[in-house]
C-alpha cells in the first residue's frame, strides 16, 4: 500500500478541490491510502458532501494554513499547518509521499529542512513536464527552486532528471539536454559552458545544447537550466499557449465560414487543449529529496489533484530516489 499525504489547505480552490481529488484517485485505485491533512471539520463536512466513507482515505487535523504572502523559512515554522504536518509525515516515515499546491516557496523550504536532501544532492530542483510536439514529454529541470546556480548542480539536475524519466515515464535511456543560446558546445555564460562539460561526463545521455525553439520539439526528454531561466520558460510557455488558444478563437468565431470550420474541427482542438493541460500531469515533482513531493499548480480542480496523486504513486513505485543516489553517488564532489 503507497501512503500519500494531501495538505488539503493549500491551493485556491481547497479544501474542496483536494478532497474530491483524494476520493477520485482512492477509487481509481485500490493500492493507495490517502491522510489528509488540514482543518478536520472543514475536511468531514466535504466528504460528507460526498457521501465517502473509505477505510483508505484518513484525516490528521491542522488548525493553521500557510499563505502564499508568507515568508517561506517563518512560514513552516507553524507547527500547526497543514503543509508542515504533511511533511513531517514524510520525514518520520508514517507516508510515502506529500502532494501540495500550497506556496512554492513555503513547499520548497519545508521539503528541505524537514523532509531534507538525498545525501549528496547540492540543491533540489523543480521539475515539471511539459508536451512535445511529437506527444511525449519534456521535463524542464529546475523551474524556480535555485535561481543562482553552479555548474555541479546542473549536472546533478541532468541526472536527476534521467532517473525520473526513466523510472517514472518509461523512457529508455532519456535524452538530457543543456538549454542554451547556441548548439554549439562553447556557446553560452560562464555557467552553462562549465554545466556543458559536467553533463558531458555524467552517466547519462548528454545530448548537447538545446536552443529554446527547440523545447517542444521532441528531440529531448529533459531540459536542464537554472531556476532563473526556467521559470521564464514555463510562464512563457504558459501565457503563450494560452494567449494563441484566444487568438485562435477569436479567428475561428470571426465570420460564418471560420464558424463552419471550427465545428468540424472541433474533436481536433478539444484533443489538443487536453494535450495542453497541466490537469493531465497534476503537478512538479521536487527532485533531490530524501522523500516523494509533488508540487500540484494553486489553481488545480479536483481532477488535477487526482493526478498529482497519480503521479506521486507513479515516484513511489519507479524507486526514483535510490536510482538517484547511486547515480549522484557516482558523481566527483568538485564544489
Amino acid at each position: 500500500m503507497i501512503r500519500i499525504a494531501l495538505d488539503v489547505m493549500g491551493g485556491d480552490n481547497c479544501p474542496g478541490a483536494a478532497v474530491e481529488g483524494a476520493v477520485r484517485a482512492a477509487a481509481a485505485n485500490q493500492d493507495i491510502a490517502i491522510t489528509l491533512v488540514g482543518k478536520e471539520q472543514a475536511i468531514k463536512d466535504e466528504l460528507a458532501k460526498l457521501n465517502v466513507n473509505s477505510g483508505r482515505i484518513t484525516i490528521l487535523d491542522a488548525a493553521e494554513e500557510i499563505d502564499c504572502h508568507e515568508q517561506p523559512t517563518a512560514a513552516i515554522r507553524k507547527k500547526e499547518a497543514s503543509m508542515v504536518k504533511a511533511l513531517n509525515l514524510a520525514a518520520k516515515g508514517e507516508v510515502d509521499a506529500v502532494v501540495s499546491a500550497g506556496s512554492t516557496g513555503a513547499l520548497l523550504a519545508g521539503a528541505t529542512l524537514i523532509v531534507k536532501r538525498i545525501k549528496g544532492v547540492k540543491r533540489p530542483a523543480l521539475s515539471p513536464l511539459l508536451p512535445t510536439v511529437k506527444g511525449g514529454w519534456i521535463m524542464l529541470i529546475d523551474c524556480g527552486a535555485n535561481t543562482d546556480c553552479k555548474p555541479q548542480y546542473l549536472q546533478q539536475f541532468g541526472v536527476m532528471a534521467s532517473a525520473y524519466m526513466q523510472s517514472v515515464m518509461g523512457v529508455e535511456n532519456p535524452r538530457i539536454s543543456l538549454l542554451n543560446n547556441g548548439e554549439e558546445a562553447e556557446k553560452g555564460c560562464e555557467l552553462t559552458k562549465a554545466a556543458y562539460k559536467l553533463l558531458s561526463a555524467a552517466p547519462i545521455n548528454f545530448t548537447g545544447n538545446c536552443e529554446a525553439r527547440e523545447v517542444l520539439s521532441g528531440e529531448f526528454d529533459a531540459l536542464v537550466c537554472d531556476g532563473f531561466v526556467g521559470n521564464v520558460v514555463l510562464k512563457y510557455t504558459e501565457g503563450l499557449a494560452s494567449s494563441m488558444m484566444a487568438m485562435l478563437k477569436t479567428e475561428l468565431t470571426a465570420d460564418f465560414k471560420s464558424k463552419i470550420g471550427a465545428a468540424l474541427s472541433m474533436g481536433a482542438f478539444r484533443r489538443f487543449k487536453k494535450k495542453m493541460d497541466y490537469k493531465e500531469v497534476g503537478g512538479a515533482p521536487l527532485l533531490g529529496i530524501n522523500g516523494c513531493v509533488i508540487k500540484a499548480h494553486g489553481s488545480s480542480d479536483a481532477k488535477a489533484f487526482a493526478s498529482a496523486i497519480r503521479q506521486a504513486e507513479l515516484f513511489v513505485k519507479g524507486n526514483v530516489n535510490p536510482k538517484i543516489a547511486e547515480a549522484i553517488a557516482s558523481l566527483p564532489d568538485e564544489e
